[in-house]
Formats: C-alpha cells, structure tokens, sequence
C-alpha cells in the first residue's frame, strides 16, 4: 500500500500546479455558464470567452480572474490527494500482483472510484468559489454578497445548514464519475504510448505535460453538461431548484436548448490543456522526488 500513500502526496502537489494555472479560465467559465439569459434584442452579457475576460480585466482588474482560488487552492491538496490515492487503491483492489499490468478499463474504474472518493472534499470547495466567481460579475444570482470563502460557508450554514453547503453532490458525481474515468484512462493509455515498449513510465518531460494535457481534454470533453448543471445549481438563489440538478436540465433545455449544457466549452478547453499537464508533471515531479527516499 506505499503506492497509496506516495500518490497521495504526490497528488496534492499536483492538484496545488492544476488551480494556479488554471484558475484564470475557471472563472471565465464560471461566469459565462451562470450569466442571464438576454432579452431579446438585446446582446448577451459576454459574446464568448475573450469578451468575458476582457470585460472582467476592464471592469474588476487582472485579479479578478483569481477570486474564489482560495477555496480551491486549500481544498485541492486533499482533493486531489484522494484523487490520486483513489486511484491507486483502485488500482491495488484489482491487480492480483503488483506487477500485473492494468488494462484501460481497469484504469477506467480506478478513476471513477477516486472520483466518488474526492465527492466529499470536492462539493463544499466548488460550491464556495463558484458563488465567489460571479458575486462581481454583474450577475450575482443569489444576490448576496460574500467577503470571502469564510463568509461564504457562515452565509450558506445560517441559509440551509450542512444542505446548503454540499448543495451539488448529485451533480458533482454525475460530472466527475464518468470524467476522472476518462482521465485516469487516457492517461495512463497515452503515458504507455510515448514511453514505447520496455520503458514504460519513463517519460520525458514534455511527453508528460502532453499526455497529462489530452487526458485533461478528455475528461473534460465527457463532463461540461453535467459541469454547466452544477455551475448553474450551487449559484442560484436558495429554493430556486427545488427538484435539483433535474430542474436546472428542464429550465436550460426549455430556455436554451441543448446547446445551453455546452456553455462555457471554450475556456474548458482552453483551460485543460495547460492545467492538467501542469497537474501530472507536479505529481510525477513530486513521485520521483519522494522515491528518492524509499
């Protein structure tokens, strides 16, 4: 089981690289996927995510494009360290040696059970920076304003209690079940090929932020409408929802079509690449160095 506790380090180290590069298209992806539908004749709020982050500079400053990383940032060192330690009990419970090498679909269900483990950690997190992402962008859908992840939490207890603060757990597993299956797969597929036969995890630095940056796009490619229901969930009023992550689908359907589960694919994209190859070069950085000394 050291291979659990390596990669759940490792993996917190990894996750810390993910938010500080990606956070920027985060918010750009936030704030396109939660603002109001136009009237018509009138123009949308943002026309897509240059105007969206153009507007924010203009308006709010370059840091702004930073607001809510505080909550990922200290929630992403135990997120994705049980992400990474998920999967590698995954791992653990279906190898029947330790040498035994894992198919795709094996690594498949080893990312889909970390992604039920990080559930806990990930909700609150999401829920905090996703309200601070868009209290300033003109659009604040619940209308309160916060001072920060702290007064997010006081604000949400006094409104629903522990509900109100894992508001999204439905969505967050929908999303990131199928997601981190195709992430951990790709991966591990991908880091096999550009290492070629008999070397197997030795790979280049570049070949590592490519790999980690197409499994990054593929996770991403099966989970944006399930990412724009639970954007569109834990930033709307109080009771707004009363059916959950289902009547967030009937009102985006109803009002937008299906078109309306893909908004914000641009920044997504944009934002996968760079983030998770930053994410899998800081984890296998942080494995080699900790191996040194086993």
């Amino acid at each position: 089981m050291s291979d659990v506790v390596l990669n759940f380090m490792a993996g917190g180290v990894g996750g810390m690289c993910t938010v500080i590069v990606g956070h920027p298209f985060d918010t750009v992806k936030v704030r396109i996927q939660t603002m109001p539908m136009p009237a018509p004749g009138q123009k949308p709020m943002f026309t897509g995510a240059l105007d969206c982050c153009k507007q924010t500079i203009a308006k709010e400053g370059v840091f702004a494009l930073y607001k809510g990383m505080a909550a990922p940032l200290v929630g992403v060192t135990p997120l994705f360290a049980v992400f990474f330690g998920g999967c590698a009990i995954g791992k653990y419970i279906q190898q029947k040696s330790p040498d035994e090498e894992m198919t795709f679909l094996q690594n498949a269900n080893s990312g889909a059970i970390a992604g039920v483990m990080t559930t806990a950690v990930m909700v609150p997190g999401e829920r905090i920076k996703c309200l601070l992402q868009v209290q300033s962008a003109g659009h604040a859908p619940t209308g309160v304003h916060y001072d920060g992840p702290m007064d997010v939490v006081k604000k949400l207890y006094k409104q629903g209690g522990i509900a109100s603060i894992y508001r999204g757990t439905a969505a967050t597993l929908l999303r990131d079940i199928p997601a981190s299956a195709a992430y951990l797969s790709v991966y591990e597929f991908l880091k096999k090929k550009f290492a070629g036969e008999g070397n197997a995890g030795k790979l280049s630095p570049g070949a590592t932020l490519m790999a980690g940056g197409l499994a990054g796009m593929a996770n991403w490619s099966v989970c944006i409408p399930a990412d724009v229901l639970k954007s569109r969930l834990q930033t709307a009023a109080e009771g707004k929802y009363p059916g959950g992550i289902r009547d967030v689908l009937k009102e985006v359907l109803r009002e937008e079509g299906p078109k309306g589960l893909f908004k914000g694919f641009t920044p997504v994209m944009l934002r996968a690449f760079p983030a998770n190859a930053a994410c899998f070069f800081g984890l296998e950085l942080a494995l080699s160095f900790f191996r040194m000394f086993i």
